[in-house]
C-alpha cells in the first residue's frame, strides 16, 4: 500500500496538549509559515531569463503577434451535371455537398495565412485543388475573394492572392532555421471550420516519410491538428513559421496526436517559384532509384549500406546519356552525401532544371564521377506495365521457390511457393528477372547457374534484378 502524502496538521493531540502549550507551538507555526512565504516570494528571483523562455506559463504573447494573419479558406467546387459525386475533397478538410436541380456543388474548408501586406496567402494544394472559387476570412472577420497563383501537388504546398484594397493586411516570416525535436510550437486555424483556433504542442520529429510522395520531408508535431487545419501554420515561440499543417494520422477522424507538417524551407522556395512562375519546375535525371539495405551492400561490395542503387536507367535520359548504369549507387550529389534515396531524389528536384549536377556513383567498388545536364521533372510519371500471370508451365528452382519460363527480356515467374523465400521478398507470378548476379537471365539455366556459383563463393544472397508491376528493383535473395 502506498504511503500516505506528507501534510502539515493544524490539529493538536488531546492527550499531550496542555493549554499552557498550545500559544508556543501556535507561534512556532506562525513563524515558519512567515519563514516559508518569504522563501517563496523570493523565488521568482531564482530563475534566469532562458530558464523562464524553457518552461513557458503561456503562448498569449506569441498568439497576439501571429494569430492576425492566420486565414479561414473557404472553396467551392462544381461538381458537374448530374449530381456527379466527387470521391475526395482532400486529405483532411471537411466538405459538404450541395445538390441543386442540374448541378452538384461540394463546398469545403481548410487554412492558411498571409506571408505579405498586399494579401499574398500560402495554404495545401489539396484544399484549392479543382476549386471554382476561393473565399478568404481573415481573423478579424473580413471576407475576401481570392484567386490561385499557383498550386503545387508534388508538395501540397498552394499560394493565393485575396482581391485587397490596400497593403496593410497583418502577415507572418517563415523561420531562418530549422526547429529542433522537442521544441515548442503553437498551430493556428480553422478545424471543423470554427476558425482561429489555436493548439500547442512540441516537435515530435523531422524527415517523416508518410508515402505521400517521393519528396516527403514532413515535420512530426503533437499539437491538435483536425480535418480543416490543412493550410494552416505551424509557429515557434518567436512566431516565425516552421511549418504548413498538412496531413495527420487519425484512426478515429480526429486528433490523436499525430500531424505532419510540410517544413518551412521547402515551403519557401515553392512559393518563390509560384510566385514568379505560377508552377514548380524540378531537376530530373531520369533513373528509378532504391535504398541500399544490408543485403545488398553485401553483394555489391559496399562496406555500409548508404547510397541510392540505380535499379533502371530511363533510356536517353540524362543520366544514361551521362553513362549512369544499373547497378550504380549514388552517393554524392553536387558534393553533398546521398544516404538514402529519398535524399538523392530530394537533392536532384531541388536543383535548376537546364543545369549540370556533379554525380558520384560507386561502380563495382571503384568511385566514379559524371557530369549530369539535369532535364525538367515530367508531370506525370509513366505507368508501369502490368504483367499477367503466365499461363505455360515453367521449370522449377526450390531454391527460390519459384518456377520461371523464358521471356522476351529475361525469365518470367510463373509460379511462387508461398512458404519460399521468394514469396516472403514479395516476388509474384508475373515479375520478370531480368539479372542474376550481374548476367543477363535469358533461360531458367542461367538463374540455376547463378545460383549454384554464389553457393560455391560462400555467399548467403545473391543479387537480382526484377521487373514488376512496381517497375524495376534489386533484389537480395538467400541461396545458401
Amino acid at each position: 500500500m502506498a504511503e500516505a502524502p506528507a501534510r502539515i496538521s493544524t490539529e493538536f493531540d488531546d492527550r499531550a496538549a496542555a493549554p499552557e502549550r498550545a500559544a508556543p507551538r501556535l507561534g512556532l507555526a506562525v513563524v515558519i509559515t512567515l519563514v516559508a512565504g518569504a522563501l517563496l516570494a523570493s523565488r521568482s528571483d531564482w530563475g534566469s531569463q532562458a530558464e523562464i523562455r524553457a518552461r513557458p506559463v503561456g503562448f498569449a504573447d506569441v498568439v497576439d503577434k501571429v494569430k492576425p494573419a492566420v486565414i479561414s479558406v473557404r472553396v467551392k467546387i462544381d461538381a458537374g451535371r448530374g449530381g456527379k459525386e466527387i470521391s475526395r475533397l482532400s486529405k483532411d478538410s471537411p466538405g459538404t455537398r450541395s445538390p441543386s436541380r442540374n448541378r452538384s456543388v461540394l463546398t469545403g474548408q481548410g487554412s492558411g495565412f498571409f506571408i505579405s501586406a498586399d494579401g499574398y496567402a500560402v495554404t495545401n494544394f489539396h484544399v484549392v485543388e479543382k476549386a471554382n472559387t476561393v473565399e478568404v476570412t481573415a481573423d478579424d472577420g473580413h471576407v475576401f475573394t481570392a484567386k490561385v497563383i499557383g498550386a503545387d501537388q508534388q508538395s501540397d504546398v498552394a499560394l493565393v492572392k485575396v482581391e485587397s484594397t490596400g497593403n496593410n493586411l497583418p502577415f507572418v516570416s517563415f523561420a531562418d532555421t530549422s526547429p529542433r525535436i522537442g521544441d515548442w510550437i503553437i498551430a493556428v486555424g480553422n478545424p471543423f471550420g470554427l476558425g482561429g483556433t489555436v493548439t500547442a504542442g512540441i516537435v515530435s520529429a523531422r524527415g517523416r516519410d508518410i508515402g505521400a510522395g517521393a519528396y516527403d520531408d514532413f515535420l512530426q508535431i503533437d499539437a491538435p491538428v483536425n480535418r480543416g487545419n490543412s493550410g494552416g501554420p505551424t509557429f515557434d515561440m518567436d512566431g516565425n513559421v516552421i511549418g504548413v499543417n498538412t496531413a495527420i494520422v487519425s484512426p478515429t477522424g480526429g486528433s490523436v496526436g499525430i500531424a505532419f507538417a510540410i517544413p518551412a524551407d521547402t515551403v519557401k522556395a515553392v512559393v518563390a517559384q509560384l510566385k514568379s512562375k505560377g508552377k514548380v519546375t524540378r531537376g530530373w535525371i531520369g533513373v528509378q532509384i532504391q535504398d541500399v539495405t544490408a543485403d545488398l551492400a553485401e553483394n555489391l561490395g559496399l562496406t555500409t549500406a548508404r547510397g541510392a542503387l540505380v535499379a533502371e536507367p530511363q533510356p536517353g535520359a540524362p543520366a544514361a546519356r551521362a553513362g549512369i548504369e544499373s547497378g550504380d549507387v549514388i552517393v554524392s550529389v553536387n558534393g553533398r552525401e546521398a544516404r538514402d534515396s529519398r535524399e538523392t531524389a530530394r537533392a536532384i528536384s531541388n536543383l535548376t532544371p537546364g543545369t549540370s549536377a556533379t554525380v558520384v556513383v560507386v561502380r563495382k567498388g571503384q568511385n566514379k564521377t559524371f557530369t549530369v545536364m539535369l532535364g525538367n521533372l515530367p508531370d506525370q510519371r509513366e505507368a508501369s506495365t502490368y504483367h499477367e500471370t503466365p499461363k505455360q508451365k515453367g521449370t522449377s528452382l526450390p531454391p527460390l521457390g519459384i518456377s520461371v519460363a523464358r521471356a522476351a527480356d529475361g525469365v518470367v515467374v510463373t509460379s511462387v511457393d508461398p512458404g519460399g523465400a521468394a514469396a516472403d521478398l514479395g516476388i509474384e507470378s508475373g515479375d520478370v528477372i531480368l539479372q542474376a548476379a550481374d548476367k543477363k537471365v535469358a533461360a531458367a539455366i542461367d538463374l540455376r547457374n547463378a545460383i549454384e556459383a554464389a553457393q560455391r563463393a560462400g555467399k548467403h544472397s545473391m543479387l537480382m534484378r526484377v521487373k514488376s508491376a512496381d517497375g524495376i528493383k534489386f533484389i537480395a535473395v538467400p541461396v545458401g
